[in-house]
């Protein structure tokens, strides 16, 4: 799964609300189980139940894939396996490219259609209006005139949260950023204010978010070549540790020990990032114990599948 994909989803199932309004019309009440159960084991990205107990199903997209009326089509049925109900179904796509996925399949006596919605279509002012944090992250992938303006704006919410907040709300902004190309611009503007700017100085989070820079630059000169990759990937391993150490340590320093031992258990940067983005989120000592316990089950449970 790419980053994008876990701080949208965190952030719409946390504290974009607006931004769900805007796509599902209803609020959601309550997200459910997003794993499948099928011959192959299939994940959607997000489903919740609104509180006239309709099915939300909610796709994240970053590029236009011919087969994705298919997938809706299998992951619709599936739903209604699990659930004895058909869900509303929202392809949210946020690639830089032009939407130009069908959203219908037809048959001789067949029909299937979901709604696709553009996140450009979405008005980054409204979003910005919003109490809520999400919704001003999201924002960035929104349609706005001034796309610096917004990033300045957007930085200014997160200087505003909570030392815990500014944090996740600022490493998770970077993150976005990366479909927009505007890694950079949210560098400069982060450094023109000190609370943020302190962020960025910490030896962790700069050599990562550094180190992400420097592969989007050198990302054509790099393709191909393999010598050296596992040499990254330990590399990127050891840095994402440390990084999950100093948060636990900083926020919830009495589960430090299982923290350590659920990071040295990760042998793959992806899983390891996408545990760092959850654990970010908590909003307690408890939710982040649960979290890591959680991830420790998940590998047992593959392993004993394999």
């Amino acid at each position: 799964m790419h980053e994008y994909d876990v701080v949208l989803e965190l952030l719409l199932q946390q504290t974009a609300s607006r931004t769900l309004l805007e796509l599902a019309g209803a609020p959601i009440v309550q997200w459910l189980n997003i794993e499948l159960p099928e011959v192959q084991n299939t994940r959607v990205d997000l489903l919740g139940l609104t509180e006239r107990g309709v099915l939300i199903q909610i796709e994240i997209q970053s590029t236009n894939d011919p087969t994705m009326a298919l997938r809706m089509a299998e992951y619709c049925l599936r739903i209604y396996r699990l659930h004895g109900s058909f869900p509303r179904q929202i392809l949210l796509y946020v690639g830089e490219q032009k939407l130009q996925m069908d959203t219908e399949l037809t048959g001789p006596d067949q029909s299937f259609r979901y709604r696709s919605v553009d996140i450009r279509d979405l008005d980054g002012e409204q979003l910005m209006q919003s109490d809520h944090l999400g919704d001003n992250m999201i924002a960035i992938l929104a349609r706005w005139r001034d796309r610096r303006k917004a990033v300045e704006r957007i930085l200014t919410k997160i200087a505003q949260a909570g030392e815990a907040e500014r944090q996740a709300g600022l490493y998770r902004l970077l993150i976005l950023s990366g479909l927009r190309r505007l890694e950079e611009v949210v560098e400069q503007e982060a450094r023109k204010m000190p609370i943020l700017n302190d962020i960025l100085e910490n030896q962790v989070l700069g050599r990562e978010f550094n180190r992400g820079l420097q592969e989007g630059r050198e990302e054509g000169r790099q393709e191909g070549r393999q010598e050296g990759r596992e040499e990254e990937r330990q590399q990127r391993l050891k840095d994402q540790r440390q990084m999950l150490m100093s948060l636990v340590q900083m926020h919830f320093s009495n589960i430090a020990q299982l923290a350590k031992e659920r990071a040295d258990a990760i042998k793959d940067p992806e899983v390891l990032q996408s545990l760092i983005l959850k654990v970010v989120a908590a909003q307690d000592e408890e939710e982040a114990k649960q979290i890591l316990l959680s991830s420790s089950r998940a590998a047992s449970r593959k392993k004993r599948e394999k």
